[in-house]
């Protein structure tokens, strides 16, 4: 396994999985599992949202023979401490996440960060999650307690980031996930 990155080495950060998640049906929340399988390629096993071609329901519209840039949803779990100071009672799988963490800024790693998950999961990071008005089905004004506006006044999407699995594996509570950067350019993650 490639080493954590120099932020969280220096911080004494250990980047863990806290919870994974699951859904065969197409939902916004998905549940708690004791593990979950990634398959190379396609994403979590037995998920409604794996699949060589994209599967969420607003991208299918658009274009079904598209990548499915989208194969597994990570969030981090210091989101919901945010969410809690702000009203809002949000926790694991609530938002629709396959892989809950602990210790990893997420959303400040560059597109194409590959995680290594466990004893044998890889995933690349494709891009952030663009969150929808389903949020807000789940608890009213959570779509808009999860964007904000930078200093230049761009949006901000808290709600975790996309990836594509590189390697399959088992995925459980516990686990730690490794960081390793791209080589070349540093791309911020845009949405997908």
């Amino acid at each position: 396994m490639t080493p954590g990155t120099g932020r969280e080495r220096e911080s004494g950060m250990n980047p863990k999985v806290l919870a994974v998640h699951s859904r065969a049906e197409y939902m916004t929340s998905k549940q708690v599992r004791e593990s979950i399988t990634l398959v190379a390629g396609l994403g979590v096993e037995h998920d409604a949202h794996s699949g060589k071609t994209v599967k969420h329901r607003s991208r299918v519209r658009q274009d079904p023979a598209q990548p499915n840039l989208r194969q597994v949803h990570l969030i981090h779990s210091e989101l919901f401490d945010d969410l809690r100071d702000k009203g809002f009672e949000v926790g694991p799988g609530l938002m629709g996440e396959n892989i809950t963490t602990s210790g990893i800024d997420l959303l400040s790693l560059p597109t194409g960060t590959v995680l290594h998950v466990g004893s044998s999961a890889v995933v690349e990071i494709t891009g952030l999650r663009n969150p929808c008005s389903q949020l807000d089905e789940l608890i009213p004004g959570l779509m808009k307690a999860v964007l904000d506006r930078d200093a230049s006044g761009e949006v901000v999407r808290k709600v975790g980031v996309m990836s594509i699995v590189l390697a399959g594996g088992p995925v459980v509570h516990g686990d730690a996930i490794s960081v390793q950067s791209p080589s070349g350019p540093q791309r911020p993650l845009k949405p997908v």
